[in-house]
């Protein structure tokens, strides 16, 4: 028995929801009394820093089709079963959301995404799930004999527990998939929304896509990512990347600040699990001002300029 997390690596680098993933299995081997073994492709070079999470094993198969979710979950699969893994950990991102299906059936193994805390091993497991659009928090049994769970961003904070481990190579068999990979495009700069801690969203409110560089100030001030509402989006003024709600990223930030958004429910949906939420806007009948922690009732292109001096002024 063991717990397999696979660990995603984005050119070469592991990043945070890669750390929570290993961090979270490791935790899980521990209440389980077993290892925790971290399964990466095509990234052995620097995965020996993922020991410090908890990381007892590293295996590493070279391939260059980590986001061919075909490839990737038959490597994960025989990773698991050399590992016999009773537990398969993986971030709930876009791959990992692509994955999760597939080791289901390939391991005849019960699915659970997005969790949001560590199984309760105590009796029959049984692990949290935020449901109906994150206004309730089920607790989902887990009676399958292998597992499969995602872990959602920002639920567990990852710390240093160990050292770094270093990495052995599996041979795994590739299966053939007729997929051909020409291009992958990422967003560099920027700390993905699923992973920021901190997030400046904006909406309808600013009129004009020019404006922008006021929510951009702020952000960088804050050292924040930057976010929109749907219709920004579908208009153009912001790229795609950016939208949260329902339809959109789901997030989880300790800060969400939304700027000249009214706060429909879809939108909501998206972001009502972040810890704290200021809204600036200067309708306040608002729906946004319900679900806000703070609230500013204010012409916004008043309020963000003077909020970005005064940050300014108190990191001097």
């Amino acid at each position: 028995m063991s717990v397999l997390i696979f660990a995603e690596a984005t050119k070469g680098q592991y990043k945070k929801n890669a750390f929570e993933a290993v961090y979270y299995g490791s935790q899980l081997a521990k209440q389980l009394g077993t290892e925790a073994v971290v399964f990466t492709i095509g990234n052995g070079s620097n995965a020996a820093v993922l020991g410090q999470y908890g990381a007892n094993k590293i295996w590493n198969q070279d391939s260059s089709k980590a986001t061919d979710s075909q490839v990737a979950s038959a490597l994960i699969a025989q990773a698991a079963e050399k590992a016999e893994a009773n537990y398969v950990i993986l971030s709930n991102s876009a791959l990992g959301k692509s994955l999760t299906g597939r080791l289901g059936v390939k391991l005849n193994a019960g699915v659970v995404s997005g969790v949001t805390s560590l199984p309760d091993t105590s009796g029959t497991p049984c692990v949290n799930k935020q449901v109906f659009s994150g206004k309730g928090i089920a607790c989902y049994e887990l009676k399958s004999g292998k597992n499969i769970l995602s872990v959602m961003g920002n639920s567990l904070k990852p710390e240093v527990v160990g050292s770094d481990v270093a990495p052995e190579n599996t041979s795994f068999t590739e299966p053939s998939t007729g997929l051909e990979i020409i291009e992958t495009k990422t967003v560099d700069g920027t700390v993905p929304l699923p992973e920021a801690e901190l997030v400046v969203s904006a909406g309808r409110g600013m009129k004009a896509p020019e404006n922008w560089g006021i929510i951009e100030e702020l952000a960088d001030v804050l050292g924040a990512t930057t976010a929109c509402s749907r219709p920004v989006a579908d208009t153009g003024w912001r790229p795609h990347h950016e939208h949260v709600g329902q339809t959109g990223v789901a997030i989880r930030p300790n800060l969400y600040i939304a700027i000249g958004i009214s706060g429909a429910i879809q939108h909501l949906a998206g972001v009502n699990n972040s810890k704290t939420i200021v809204v600036i806007n200067k309708d306040p009948e608002a729906p946004f001002f319900k679900a806000a922690d703070y609230g500013i009732v204010a012409d916004l292109f008043d309020v963000v300029p003077k909020l970005t001096e005064s940050l300014k002024k108190f990191k001097q």
